[in-house]
């Protein structure tokens, strides 16, 4: 098999790379002009092998991918940052890239100062920035820089090029809003991932403005983020306003998000919206843990027989719902076209299908041995359940 010259991948190999020397036999056999992506995550890579990597693609003007995901395990806060501006400043000038990834690095307050001109400055489309530990303070600052890119690009008089925003688990909290002005100010987002950020209603309400000013957005994950606090429902009403304009809209996330209070049986406005169509293109609505009660299932049952929603998979698993919830109209109409509803859990459910399985199995052994060996049926089937139950699939 003939190797890939433009593509340098050492994924997963577990280096330690401390100096210049020890980077050279990694990069040798390549011409920096023909590599297109580079790819060193799950490994670690001190300042001296980054400016090693730096020097080689400051010359490679085709560089499409940088994925520097996973780079800095056991490196100091004093050793990211020198690391972190290397590769920066070297991809920061190459015209033809298209995604960057920097996701799974320690990044605080301290250590994203380095990412500053290459997110202002560079015209790529994909961002991936998740699990880096950025909190509230780092991620102002970040959105900050997108922000200023989105209007350099309108100075200039260009088009944003940015599609997709990648930014997970970072506790982002109050900086939505920065986020959120960022968002709006490119507008040509069709993909934005913000799961787990211990975002809260102010900016879940903040967020619905940003991402109403991207119509070409097909993709939106939010999940575990707080749209209700306190009995607030600004945030509800706000993203019930913006979902008809997100008519592109082909998957939304919204699973652990407080849609709706625990003790009221009201369908919330945010999914009454959802369920009237507001979203023609939407194909799958995840719903899990939201307090959702059976009128929620009766409402989109009733628009799924109408016609009203597209939906291929609605997802309502630990939500206030059992299989015996599922209305008979809703129950035909999956029998007529091809579509999943999830509304119980499907371990808790496949364990279920498996102890009656062997319970049938034992009650037709029965029906078929002596009954002065009905006991020793009964022990050999309690060893096979043992057995069973002691197997894991990997």
């Amino acid at each position: 098999m003939v190797a890939d010259l433009t593509i340098i991948d050492i994924r997963g190999r577990g280096l330690k790379l401390e100096t210049a020397a020890e980077v050279a036999p990694i990069l040798e056999r390549y011409v920096q002009a023909a590599v297109k992506k580079i790819h060193l995550g799950g490994n670690t890579i001190s300042p001296d092998a980054a400016k090693a990597f730096a020097h080689f693609l400051s010359g490679a003007t085709s560089l499409e991918v940088a994925d520097f995901a996973d780079i800095f395990t056991t490196r100091s806060i004093d050793e990211i940052p020198q690391a972190l501006e290397a590769l920066c400043k070297a991809i920061e000038p190459i015209t033809t890239l298209v995604e960057v990834n920097l996701s799974d690095n320690a990044f605080g307050e301290r250590t994203v100062e380095p990412m500053k001109g290459l997110l202002r400055n560079n015209r790529f489309q994909i961002l991936r920035l998740s699990n880096n530990g950025l909190g509230p303070a780092a991620g102002i600052k970040v959105a900050g820089w997108l922000k200023e890119s989105a209007e350099k690009c309108k100075e200039e008089g260009v088009k944003s090029r940015l599609r997709i925003v990648t930014c997970g688990r970072n506790r982002l909290e109050y900086s939505a809003k920065a986020w959120a002005q960022a968002f709006a100010e490119h507008g040509s987002l069709e993909e934005v991932v913000l799961p787990q950020n211990s975002i809260w209603t102010e900016g879940i309400e903040a967020l619905a403005k940003g991402l109403s000013e991207c119509p070409n957005l097909r993709y939106l994950d939010l999940q575990d983020n707080t749209f209700i606090k306190d009995g607030k429902m600004d945030a509800i009403e706000a993203w019930a306003e913006a979902l008809p304009k997100l008519t592109a809209l082909k998957t939304l996330i919204l699973s652990d998000c407080v849609l709706a209070l625990e003790d009221d049986d009201e369908v919330p406005l945010l999914v009454k919206t959802l369920a009237g169509g507001s979203n023609p293109n939407l194909t799958n609505l995840q719903l899990q843990n939201n307090d959702l009660k059976q009128e929620t299932l009766q409402l989109f049952a009733n628009s799924i027989v109408d016609s009203r929603l597209r939906l291929e998979c609605l997802d309502l698993q630990w939500n206030e719902l059992t299989k015996e919830d599922i209305p008979q109209n809703l129950i035909g109409a999956m029998k007529q076209r091809p579509f999943k509803l999830l509304v119980e859990d499907e371990e808790e459910e496949e364990e279920e299908e498996e102890e009656e399985e062997l319970e049938a199995e034992k009650a037709d052994v029965e029906e078929k041995v002596p009954s002065g060996e009905a006991q020793a049926v009964d022990q050999a089937v309690d060893a096979l359940a043992d057995m069973i139950n002691k197997v894991s699939i990997q």
